[in-house]
């Protein structure tokens, strides 16, 4: 069995990035270590989120839970200096792909205008063992999609009827979360720390997630990856990325 390459650094000649996921706590599980140190260093960030995470805690009514998780996703995104979040409102848990996504996503590029585009994991599983959910699948791929649709003036042509002019800035699509990653971002000890408090603002999900003590829950959660994703990165903790050139 061949072992897995190392992973490079992801480039750093850009200023500003937009990232597209499905619900609250996937980027802060996904790789607000990165964001952190990124906004720290004077890029900016935005965020957009297809739906508010109102099917994700049993014990609320959708009604209830979607501007509770709203809330906490705010409070995580400010702990990693992202100060713009957005949130399309489809539907959690059914969420489609297909044209109207796209369009969604393709506006959202077009009105940020970024060189980064991130997003999660489009496969169908977790590195072969656990199965991704539709949501992520279907948001991942559009987003994809909609960083080149975003470029093409007679795609969605409505959108420049709308004043969002094409944008064809788009250099790269990072997925963080692969199972196939390409490229990493070293974590450092308060990048760390940062995720670790971005993602403990989730408490009312993570309470109904877990029994465990959420704070111990959230640093094993983060060390482990950023441990795992460090092995093939020279040692150091990292966030892992799979990089799609554009």
């Amino acid at each position: 069995m061949t072992e897995p390459t190392g992973l490079r650094p992801l480039p750093e000649d850009w200023h500003r990035a937009l990232a597209v996921v499905a619900h609250p706590d996937d980027l802060e599980y996904g790789c607000s270590a990165a964001v952190a140190q990124w906004t720290g260093a004077g890029r900016e960030v935005a965020y957009v989120l297809a739906t508010r995470g109102e099917a994700g805690i049993d014990t609320l009514h959708p009604a209830d839970a979607a501007p509770l998780r709203e809330r906490e996703q705010r409070a995580g995104a400010a702990v990693v200096g992202v100060s713009v979040v957005e949130f399309l409102d489809h539907r959690d848990g059914v969420v489609e792909y297909g044209t109207a996504l796209r369009r969604d996503i393709a506006a959202a590029i077009r009105r940020h205008r970024p060189e980064l585009v991130i997003t999660l994991n489009h496969r169908d599983t977790w590195g072969g063992v656990a199965w991704n959910t539709p949501d992520h699948v279907a948001v991942g791929r559009a987003t994809l999609d909609a960083a080149a649709d975003a470029g093409n003036r007679w795609i969605f042509p409505e959108l420049a009827e709308r004043g969002l002019e094409p944008w064809d800035g788009v250099r790269w699509v990072a997925v963080a979360g692969s199972p196939t990653p390409t490229h990493a971002v070293a974590a450092t000890e308060a990048g760390l720390e940062a995720a670790v408090r971005s993602l403990l603002e989730h408490r009312a999900y993570i309470e109904a997630l877990t029994d465990q003590d959420p704070e111990s829950y959230v640093r094993e959660f983060l060390t482990a990856a950023t441990g795992a994703a460090g092995e093939r990165f020279g040692g150091r903790p990292a966030v892992a990325f799979e990089l799609f050139p554009r």
